[in-house]
């Protein structure tokens, strides 16, 4: 096991299926960083590097990457853009090599899915005092903090599901139709919704991608327009996206 090749670590660390995930693999894992992780799993595991700490270091790129964006310049966007992209890709070494070493954990999802927690309030925190200007309290920290509140209550939504149900003695596994709403209208909106994929811009990469394009604009406007703009419509869609996962949630049979 000290020595495998790439190819073993993708075939253990990458199971048939792993890339179908939707709702839980991200489609830029699934379009390029799937391709490249296993060169860097495979590094880890010849490094006997467990799992759990290359989670931590995905911790640090993410909340490091919120922290740079907080810096005014297009510098500093930059380097979130390739710090959220260390975060990824350590996303998916992680799991790969927990997987081909046999040593996943509940410990380790646990801090996968802080990890997660973490990087987008840090972004959404770091993008409100970007569009502040300077490093003093104001309108735009306080917008920067709230859409990090809507964005952290989505995920718990999401994993309140789960222990609402083992709470309950439904088991943790639902079958995908579960998710649908009971409502056909509602089925609707929800693909509706899902199709337009508004929501994805309080998502760690996306919003990352979105931060050096306005800081771009920013540069040839010589002002905060364009941050100001897409602070503001990460608010509104945290504050939309945290009541209408919600009322998905209650209106279909996950809680069945």
């Amino acid at each position: 096991m000290s020595k495998p090749s790439v190819a073993d670590v993708r075939a253990a660390g990458q199971p048939p299926g792993l890339k179908s995930r939707r709702n839980e693999e991200h489609w830029a894992g699934r379009l390029y960083m799937r391709d490249l992780s296993p060169y860097v799993s495979t590094g880890f595991v010849r490094l006997r590097v467990p799992p759990n700490p290359i989670t931590y270091l995905m911790i640090a790129a993410g909340v490091l990457g919120g922290a740079a964006l907080a810096f005014g310049g297009l510098w500093s966007a930059i380097l979130t853009a390739l710090l959220i992209q260390v975060y990824l890709l350590l996303d998916c070494c992680d799991g790969e090599v927990a997987r081909y070493t046999g040593r996943t954990s509940v410990a380790g999802v646990f801090l996968d899915r802080i990890g997660h927690y973490l990087a987008e309030i840090a972004l959404l925190i770091g993008l409100g005092i970007r569009a502040q200007g300077e490093w003093e309290a104001g309108g735009w920290v306080v917008a920067g903090m709230a859409a990090a509140l809507g964005a952290a209550l989505i995920k718990a939504e999401t994993d309140n599901v789960v222990v609402a149900r083992v709470k309950a003695g439904l088991g943790q596994e639902m079958p995908e139709s579960a998710a649908q709403p009971r409502s056909s209208l509602l089925g609707t909106a929800r693909r509706i919704a899902s199709s337009v994929g508004f929501h994805r811009i309080i998502g760690a990469v996306e919003l990352s991608l979105l931060a050096l394009a306005a800081a771009v604009i920013d540069m040839i406007l010589g002002d905060l327009t364009a941050t100001r703009i897409l602070t503001v419509a990460c608010v509104a869609v945290a504050a939309l996206q945290t009541v209408l996962h919600l009322v998905s949630i209650m209106a279909s049979r996950r809680l069945h």
